[in-house]
């Protein structure tokens, strides 16, 4: 969901509890307003000229308060009808003073604050402004005959009396009505910023769920690829050793020693890694990224590749360049490309020849696993094993490439770039 902007933003309308205290405010605004109307009748000043019936002077003065009990329900309604009930009161020479000012006063200001088309709420109150302001000019142009010099006898100032009076009568009106405009408008705006707020909170929110997500999906597939580079690559070799063991049991039974012995060491080192793993597992700071969660690296290889010769397999270990420290995540990548390029060959490809080679090139590090199968590799089956190499090869930024070779047999190649310091070292 987007944010709200401007132009396509609603307010949404008022809640019941802020209806319900519009209904007491209207109230409560009309009985004052006619409470001021009683004392304004009681001292005679009426400034407009002699007022109508006491029950149109009432009428008038309900008109112009009692609408803003539904203010936030009808902005636009209820200042249109209260700007009329005001206009018709003074023309009608009602004594309208404070109260039914600030009721018009307010719904301005609802209109401006929760009119939801923006628009028509800004031509509204324009229109009701231009009204106010040319029946301001029109009273005084009325009233202007019965303007005596004896009003002014105390004038003292360097402006013409009956100047300076309508100067400050439109400078009042300017500042009200613009107080008026802005204060409603801002209040708007503050309520959109606000929704905008909330609206971030909640993508931020939703980004926080999906980020942990992502996180435990991917603690899921590193825990799945670390269980089956260790148990698939052990297990495969005791397999391929239980069942040479199995063919020279009867006929020479030192090829047999040899291959139990074989399968008991490979045994005691698969149990031994799924230990560490499982302890790693169990190490809270471990789990979340704060710590190695592998200890094979680079230098491991020839190992791997001793066991794979265990089983029967001629195999050759080429390291070309300059071996440098490596940074220990590319070192451990490297390996477990290798481990399961080896589990593939020992598992599927009925090979009798197995060549690994690392290079330690200018910018990158490259292992290359091959063997003179049946093409039946990491490749044929598209598995797990395939992915997880894939996927370790793509973390560090590097590709992998994996296919039956033109003479027979199956490749797998990683290039894994290398740290600018840690090239440097290898240059």
């Amino acid at each position: 969901m987007s944010t709200a902007t401007t132009t396509g933003w609603r307010r949404p309308g008022p809640t019941a509890e802020q209806l319900r205290t519009d209904l007491w405010i209207g109230l409560g605004v009309t009985v004052l307003a006619l409470f001021e109307l009683t004392l304004a009748r009681s001292t005679g000043a009426f400034l407009l000229g002699l007022p109508p019936s006491l029950a149109e002077q009432i009428f008038w003065t309900a008109a112009a308060t009692a609408p803003l009990a539904l203010r936030r329900r009808w902005p636009t309604a209820v200042a249109v009808f209260i700007s009329i009930a005001f206009i018709a009161g003074q023309a009608r020479a009602v004594p309208l003073s404070q109260l039914p000012s600030g009721a018009l006063f307010a719904a301005l200001y609802t209109l401006g604050a929760w009119g939801t088309d923006r628009r028509l709420a800004g031509r509204v109150r324009v229109a009701i402004i231009g009204a106010m302001f040319g029946w301001l000019g029109l009273s005084l142009a009325l009233r202007a005959d019965q303007l005596s010099a004896s009003a002014f006898d105390g004038a003292a100032g360097p402006v013409p009396p009956v100047l300076a009076a309508v100067i400050n009568g439109v400078l009042y009106n300017v500042l009200f009505f613009a107080f008026a405009y802005y204060s409603g408008q801002t209040a708007w705006v503050a309520a959109r910023r606000r929704h905008e707020l909330r609206e971030q909170a909640e993508q931020l929110r939703r980004s926080q769920e999906e980020a942990r997500e992502r996180a435990v999906m991917g603690e899921r597939v590193r825990i799945a690829r670390e269980l089956h580079d260790v148990v698939a690559h052990h297990v495969s070799v005791m397999g391929v050793q239980a069942a040479a063991c199995r063919r020279v049991f009867d006929r020479d039974p030192d090829k047999a020693r040899t291959a139990l012995t074989a399968i008991e060491e490979t045994a005691r080192t698969s149990v031994d890694e799924l230990r560490r793993m499982l302890g790693v597992l169990r190490d809270p700071s471990v789990t979340s990224g704060a710590g190695p969660t592998d200890t094979a690296g680079i230098e491991q290889v020839a190992a791997l590749v001793d066991r794979a010769r265990e089983t029967g397999l001629r195999t050759r270990l080429g390291v070309y360049g300059d071996p440098t420290p490596l940074p220990r995540s590319v070192s451990q990548a490297a390996y477990r490309i290798v481990q399961e390029a080896v589990t593939n060959v020992v598992k599927h490809a009925s090979a009798t020849s197995l060549d690994v080679r690392i290079r330690y090139l200018d910018r990158e590090l490259e292992v290359d696993v091959s063997d003179d199968g049946r093409g039946g590799g990491p490749g044929g089956g598209g598995g797990l094993g395939l992915i997880g190499m894939r996927e370790r090869a793509t973390a560090h930024g590097g590709e992998l490439e994996a296919g039956p070779r033109a003479g027979g047999g199956f490749r797998v190649r990683a290039r894994l770039p290398l740290a600018p310091e840690t090239a440097g070292r290898a240059a």
